[in-house]
């Protein structure tokens, strides 16, 4: 495929994955709850997976792409184009989202309501520290990376890869969302940090750097348990061989 269609195919789903997501926290988020909000982020992603998979693989998630570079699915070169197409994709967004905030006689205040910022500390929703973020971010995102290799492995069903992905992250926001609004993913956090400023920029280190080594965990973990590993039989049971016999 060429890299333009990629890094292209990247900016509309990561413009859709922040615009829905993203929104829905900021436009419904008083309505539609933690639980909306997760399941909002999760649609995004399984609409997207089939939309633009074919043409890019959907990473839509700069730590998913360093996941994929780790397997060496794709060429730490070819990174770059993801990465451009992601970080643009996600500063649209939020600009037509803060267009739409910031309509005529809206009282809506950046830095008081957050603008779906990702925080720690005082910028937690429910005031969960630094270390917390930290930990919670780099075990959610190789969560997600570790399903998404997993998903598309050679030994899975490819064409329903979309499904647990999409699921994962609604997962994954159900646990974030209390602790820092869920990141997992740089560009989703960099699009609101840019234009609230001040202290969601101050924070956007942690937003970076934790998903970065948790795609690297996920993608080890991956290659440890898959590599060298046979597909299972169609007519065997993924789980085990025979039941046990019932016993009187």
């Amino acid at each position: 495929m060429h890299p333009r269609r990629i890094t292209a195919a990247e900016f509309v789903g990561t413009f859709v994955l922040v615009f829905g997501g993203v929104g829905s926290a900021v436009i419904a988020g008083e309505v539609i709850g933690a639980l909306g909000v997760a399941f909002a982020f999760g649609l995004s992603l399984l609409a997207m997976a089939y939309a633009i998979g074919p043409i890019s693989g959907c990473h839509i998630n700069p730590a998913v792409t360093i996941g994929l570079a780790v397997s060496r699915r794709i060429t730490w070169r070819e990174t770059v184009g993801y990465f451009v197409g992601q970080v643009l994709g996600a500063v649209a967004a939020a600009l037509l989202l803060l267009i739409i905030v910031k309509a005529p006689d809206s009282a809506y205040d950046l830095s008081e309501q957050g603008f779906g910022a990702n925080g720690f500390g005082d910028h937690s929703p429910s005031n969960y520290p630094l270390l917390a973020a930290l930990l919670a971010e780099i075990v959610l995102t190789g969560l997600l990376v570790f399903t998404v290799l997993s998903a598309t492995d050679r030994m899975a069903n490819v064409a329903f890869a979309g499904i647990p992905i999409g699921l994962v992250l609604t997962l994954i926001h159900l646990v974030g969302i209390p602790i820092d609004n869920t990141s997992v993913n740089p560009a989703r956090s960099l699009g609101p940090a840019v234009f609230v400023g001040g202290w969601a920029l101050e924070q956007l280190w942690l937003f970076i750097v934790a998903p970065i080594v948790g795609a690297v965990g996920g993608a080890l973990l991956h290659g440890y348990l898959f590599t060298g590993a046979a597909p299972v039989d169609p007519e065997a049971s993924a789980v085990a061989a025979e039941p046990p016999l019932a016993t009187t």
